[in-house]
């Protein structure tokens, strides 16, 4: 990742037609790591970390008909429960947070669509409509004549629209994809080069307001609002007070290193469209999206219409909020699909903390609260995160668990509660290096599991064993 002297990172804003599931949970966990690493490595100031909610579209206002409420109050509604993340699964202080209904991001979605006006143009258009997608869809989206994405028929619609020209952009676009930094993992570059290559056509990126009132109004036509993929994506500079080209905009768009972090079936939203729209504009274009993979559910995927969606919130209150962490990121894959389970939770919560990193902290804070002096050294540095270089959360994971494994090991071969009544030096000595290394583990911790990173720490300077990190749960 690049050395720039500041850095920028936004997940995607999820639409607030329901309440948070651990899908999204996962990807702003990820971003907060990777947030957290890069404030280490900057300092103060020199991290700006971004998150929000989608709060436009038909699917949105076609939620809040089905509940009979407000279309404000209902996204006020869900917003809120987004907003409540932060604190709940204990986010990075620099956390900002973007509404699409906040002013500042309405006038900055109209100054774009200004910004591209050369490459917009309006035409009457025909084509079968995905609801779930918000957006036309083309042959080769379609499985059995259902969108491929959310397996129901597209509606056959018929109305005039604005477009954007995105078929313009098709060699820049491959230009913009031929280095291989702007995309992770590659195979997902090789993906939207493929997009490419098959050809790109125009994409509609407005709505009858006679069929869909509830958006940006479009510059110029009081008849339309824009399409909601238009008006999101700018959420990622409007946070940074564009259209300013001064303060946060310049100093982490313009300046800094761009990374977004979303899901793999966004390849064409964020490194196309998006990408694409920036150009039109005259905007910098972002220096790496990162794309995750899917979490399913037995073996189907998590999804509010199947109803087997995961609450984060559920997980926090059963494993609390660290564990959840630790559950999210290291047993969720970094860019593959991940089945999840309450079977599978529950196991991965009793080997990697019960019986693994609080049986190892309690086993040598209780030989060191009776056999050393208080710790002396306070702030050892630990490193472990050249796996997130590769953006790879699960391998600098199982890099601590490996330690914690390693330890456990050590104590297990030396046996030092046995050897202190023969040899109560030698013993001493060894408690000492588990003590040094446990904290060194602590250190590492401290991105991914802040809260445990300095209970942990806490305690060994204390020189006294805590109140047990991880209660066993019993299936």
């Amino acid at each position: 990742m690049s050395k720039d002297k500041s850095f920028y990172i936004t997940t995607t804003l999820p639409y607030v037609n329901a309440e948070p599931h651990i899908g999204f949970a996962s990807e702003i966990l990820q971003a907060d790591v990777l947030a957290r690493w890069k404030q280490e490595e900057l300092g103060e100031g020199n991290v700006f970390f971004n998150t929000g909610t989608d709060e436009h579209g038909q699917k949105i206002f076609e939620a809040a008909i089905k509940v009979n409420e407000k279309v404000e109050l209902y996204v006020e509604k869900y917003a809120q429960e987004f907003k409540k993340l932060k604190e709940a699964l204990d986010l990075s202080n620099n956390l900002k947070f973007i509404r699409t209904t906040e002013e500042k991001h309405i006038k900055a979605a109209q100054e774009l669509w200004v910004r591209c006006k050369n490459d917009i143009y309006e035409k009457e258009f025909e084509g079968l409509y995905c609801v779930g997608c918000e957006r036309f869809l083309s042959q080769r989206d379609l499985v059995d004549g259902k969108c491929s994405v959310h397996q129901i028929e597209p509606q056959l619609l018929k109305e005039k629209n604005w477009f954007f020209k995105l078929s313009k952009y098709q060699e820049k676009l491959l230009k913009y994809l031929e280095n291989s930094e702007v995309i992770i993992p590659d195979w997902r570059r090789e993906e939207a080069i493929n997009f490419v290559k098959e050809g790109l056509e125009d994409f509609s990126i407005s709505r009858d307001k006679t069929r869909l009132s509830w958006g940006v109004s479009v510059p110029g036509d009081d008849t339309q609002v824009m399409y909601v993929w238009f008006d999101a994506l700018t959420s990622y500079i409007s946070t940074l007070g564009w259209p300013s080209e001064e303060g946060d905009f310049r100093k982490f768009w313009k300046e800094g290193h761009t990374l977004q972090v979303a899901g793999k079936d966004q390849v064409r939203f964020q490194s196309l469209m998006w990408q694409a729209m920036l150009m039109s504009a005259g905007i910098k274009n972002t220096d790496q999206v990162f794309y995750h993979g899917f979490i399913n559910s037995g073996g189907q995927k998590m999804s509010k219409s199947l109803g087997n969606v995961i609450s984060p919130y559920e997980l926090i209150k059963k494993y609390g909020t660290d564990a959840t962490r630790y559950l999210l990121l290291r047993h969720v894959h970094s860019t593959e699909d991940t089945d999840v389970t309450w079977e599978r939770l529950d196991e991965w919560y009793n080997a990697g903390l019960a019986n693994g990193l609080g049986n190892l902290v309690s086993r040598i804070l209780t030989l060191s609260e009776k056999h050393l002096n208080q710790y002396s050294e306070i702030n050892p540095i630990g490193k472990i995160y050249e796996a997130l270089e590769d953006l790879n959360f699960q391998l600098a994971m199982d890099t601590i668990w490996l330690k914690i494994q390693n330890l456990d090991e050590k104590i297990a071969v030396l046996e030092p509660y046995k050897l202190i009544k023969d040899n109560p030096e030698r013993a001493k000595k060894i408690i000492d290096e588990l003590r040094t290394e446990l904290i060194l583990i602590a250190r590492d911790l401290r991105i991914f599991m802040p809260s445990t990173s300095g209970m942990i720490h806490d305690a060994i300077v204390s020189n006294k064993k805590p109140e047990n990190l991880f209660p066993r749960i019993n299936a």
